[in-house]
């Protein structure tokens, strides 16, 4: 095989040896076509080059190139037409010819059928190019005067030409129009097509033929793109493999394995790109890559990805993890966008997203059992430890579930995303969005992440080191990114911290801390601003309550029983006091709870020293909010000590203080403790209910015996409660973090509604003020640009609240009626 035409270093002649008169044209001729000749016959031994390229210079400086180059074609086509042809035709198998007609052979005899035509072309090509770049060292002064002049193609660049077309192209005898390149073409397809479905063939031997192919032109100048491989082969084998490609993906389509599939399609293109750089040419690497990606791939692969038993979906519940990084490298290859993929995927994600948001439903849709003889439980040192926490109620357990189960569901595309699709952006996007969806689809979701905090803070961070707090609080925060109504997060979130903060049952204040940090960062400090504050209340009442002690102290108190007071002075505006539990109060807004002498005086006590250092403020007690330590004698108790301290709720402690002067054995009704308490019902309830129906916390009995408080009940002092701790803890039944049920649900969105409200209004006015006068569309778009990091505005309430302000005047129309348009009133 040759790469191209050698260049020999011959000596010119001497001047005087050329200085003769004119030349006998013919008679050189003769000599040298009788020396081409013994050049193709390989008797070229006998011969001198250099005598051969004087008589060749000669005729060229005695103007006879153009003659001598043109009889040197008339040889080589002479040569080509009746030697090379010949033997080429002689050499050809009939059963080749016969295969062209249709006739069917095993895969060995179309095999070694078609290896004779490409040996004989091989050999002939080989043997044309060495013959003919001895031929050119022959011509060189030819080539480089004549040819150069004249603008001819040089004697090597026509002869290729001429192979070409005496050669490959003259047709068949008694065969027209079929000529040996058809004939070739037809033989180096059937032979990929072979070594496709796993046949051997001889890839050198097809390399070599390819070879030939590209050294072959259409055209004189030999530009790249007119090469006989690229015009006329590549045209033809593109062809077969669409066809080829097309086929084999309607089988494996038919087979419905999407896993087998992708392997297939994906060890495709890495054959054919082999094939090409060890078979055929790299110049065709790219189209074929084309063919398969458009006619297997691009063809098929939306069939692939929605199988059901097979595709996306069976690979996204199962974790096939190299499957699905299979089918993201094929939609790669056909869609930079994965469009399809991505679809498949968002609907999964939203299709299990749905799944955990009915189950969840479900739960909280589930009647409440009848709760347990325990209420919230009772704190002792059995064996030195406390008895464990649960959550309330199977409602509540179902809150954190769901947020556990999505958090699942995310850790499981995360690890989708990383590690099949690299980190696709577009897909994450998508991702997003079908989390998102799900998660606002759910009407509770802002309800359930609270409470999936609140339950972690309590007593989920507990033991755990801070880098797992943080991942913990890092997974509930991007939660919080997917859900759009973030006001009735915060609405929530403020709740259930109150009742941490109040009640102190918060494991870690850093962890806290962290977490307002963290939303902080997440959506800003608009939204933590009362969060914060509910904090700052905190730190303030601690060094009130230790003021007060001083102040008690210095006026000298001889009482040794007076009750000590730790108060908590919150602000009403930060604090969500209308979500933490409801509180008798009269038209005034005053609670109208009544509290037990020796406790109303220390309450004045603290109003006097409160009033005292801020004048102007109010005061409102909040009973249902407290806690009280008591000390109670018990005669029947076992041991030497008779004496257990209860931790109590604050109305608990007024009802228990009912019975100190009640002699043994009475009881008071229901509306006796109602009427001299004015605890609100539903509150005395819950907590006459802890006190005398919970087993380990009976400190009063009731009659008649039952589960339920009724109003017709009467209640006694249980002088015969024992106990093995010595500090008892009295939960509320249901009391605490539970979900809400309809009617709190309807009044918190109510509320929600109304701040919404009072948020776009405040909007509205800060924007007018700013731009003075808008267009309604511009205002609609800046108002919902400004609101959405916090909820999703309503347009026709927005209109609304537009029309308000219109009314109260704070802002007026301008410009036409179809082209409403604002200005700001100062």
């Amino acid at each position: 095989m040759f790469a191209g035409r050698g260049r020999g270093k011959i000596r010119p002649p001497r001047r005087n040896i050329l200085d003769s008169g004119e030349v006998d044209f013919e008679q050189d001729w003769k000599s040298l076509s009788s020396s081409l000749r013994e050049i193709h016959t390989k008797n070229a031994s006998t011969l001198s080059f250099e005598q051969l390229y004087r008589n060749a210079y000669k005729l060229v400086l005695k103007k006879k190139g153009e003659p001598l180059y043109n009889k040197v074609k008339e040889f080589e086509q002479d040569w080509l037409t009746h030697e090379v042809r010949t033997r080429i035709l002689d050499e050809l198998p009939s059963s080749l010819l016969a295969v062209h007609n249709g006739a069917q052979l095993s895969a060995n005899e179309r095999r070694d059928t078609g290896e004779k035509l490409l040996r004989s072309l091989k050999a002939a090509w080989e043997d044309h190019n060495l013959c003919m770049n001895m031929t050119t060292d022959v011509l060189m002064y030819m080539d480089r005067v004549y040819c150069s002049d004249n603008r001819k193609p040089s004697i090597f660049t026509a002869s290729m030409g001429q192979f070409r077309d005496f050669v490959l192209r003259t047709p068949i005898p008694d065969r027209e129009p079929l000529t040996i390149a058809t004939l070739l073409y037809q033989v180096i397809l059937d032979q990929i097509q072979m070594d496709r479905e796993g046949d051997i063939i001889n890839t050198a031997l097809l390399r070599s033929c390819a070879y030939m192919l590209e050294g072959l032109y259409e055209t004189e100048d030999e530009q790249e793109q007119f090469k006989l491989y690229i015009t006329s082969f590549e045209p033809e084998f593109i062809a077969a493999s669409e066809e080829y490609y097309r086929s084999e993906g309607e089988s494996l389509v038919a087979k419905g394995d999407a896993s087998n599939f992708c392997k297939q399609a994906r060890q495709a293109a890495v054959n054919e790109e082999d094939r090409c750089r060890s078979t055929l040419s790299t110049l065709t690497a790219p189209k074929i890559k084309q063919v398969v990606e458009n006619e297997l791939v691009k063809r098929n692969l939306p069939e692939m990805i929605a199988l059901e038993s097979t595709g996306v979906r069976y690979m996204l519940d199962n974790d096939r993890i190299s499957d699905l990084e299979m089918i993201y490298e094929l939609s790669s290859w056909v869609d930079p966008k994965k469009e399809e993929l991505k679809k498949a995927v968002q609907k999964r994600i939203v299709g299990q997203g749905d799944e955990i948001n009915s189950t969840a439903k479900e739960a909280s849709d589930t009647p409440l059992a009848k709760p347990p003889a325990k209420a919230d439980g009772e704190k002792g040192d059995e064996a030195g430890k406390p008895a464990p926490e649960k959550p309330i109620n199977q409602q509540t357990a179902a809150a954190i579930k769901w947020v556990d189960d999505v958090l699942q569901l995310k850790d499981k595309y995360d690890h989708i995303l990383e590690k099949a699709f690299q980190a696709d952006q577009g897909l994450q996007t998508g991702f997003t969005r079908s989390f998102s969806d799900f998660i606002n689809g759910f009407e509770r979701s802002s309800e359930y992440l609270s409470l999936f905090f609140d339950e972690n803070m309590k007593k989920g961070i507990k033991g755990k080191t801070e880098t797992e707090v943080d991942t913990l609080l890092d997974k509930g925060i991007t939660l919080l990114r997917y859900i759009s109504d973030k006001d009735m997060f915060e609405r929530y979130y403020k709740k259930h911290l109150s009742r941490r903060l109040l009640m102190k049952r918060s494991v870690s204040m850093d962890a806290e801390r962290q977490m307002i940090s963290k939303m902080k960062m997440e959506v800003g400090n608009t939204f933590t601003q009362r969060i914060e504050s509910m904090f700052r209340d905190m730190s303030v009442s601690a060094d009130l309550t230790a003021s007060y002690k001083k102040h008690v102290r210095n006026l000298g108190d001889a009482d040794s029983q007076r009750a000590e007071l730790d108060v908590n002075v919150l602000t009403a505006t930060m604090w969500p006091l209308d979500a933490m539990g409801p509180s008798n109060r009269d038209d005034s807004g005053k609670a109208h709870c009544i509290f037990p002498a020796e406790i109303d005086r220390i309450k004045q006590s603290f109003e006097k020293f409160y009033l005292d250092k801020h004048s102007g403020r109010q005061l409102t007690w909040q009973g249902n909010m407290g806690t009280a330590d008591l000390r109670a004698y018990f005669a029947e108790m076992k041991g030497s000590k008779k004496t257990r301290e209860l931790n109590v709720s604050t109305y608990s402690m007024i009802i228990l203080l009912l019975f100190n002067d009640l002699p043994s054995g009475s009881f008071l009704s229901y509306e006796e403790i109602q009427a001299r308490t004015n605890i609100p019902d539903n509150e005395l309830m819950r907590n006459l209910q802890s006190l005398a129906v919970a087993p380990k916390t009976k400190i009063l009995t009731k009659e008649p015996k039952s589960k339920d408080v009724k109003k017709d009940d009467y209640f006694y002092f249980n002088e015969n409660f024992t106990s093995q701790f010595q500090r008892i803890k009295v939960g509320v039944v249901a009391s605490g973090n539970k979900v809400e049920d309809r009617d709190e649900r309807q009044e918190t969105e109510k509320r929600v509604d109304l701040e919404r409200g009072q948020t776009i209004e405040a909007a509205i006015v800060r924007t007018m003020k700013q731009r003075k006068e808008l267009k309604h569309q511009q205002l609609i778009t800046e108002v919902i640009q400004q609101l959405t990091a916090r909820f999703s505005p309503d347009v026709n309430l927005l209109k609304k609240k537009i029309e308000s302000l219109i009314e109260r005047e704070y802002l007026e129309r301008v410009g036409d009626i179809d082209k409403p348009a604002y200005r700001y009133m100062a």
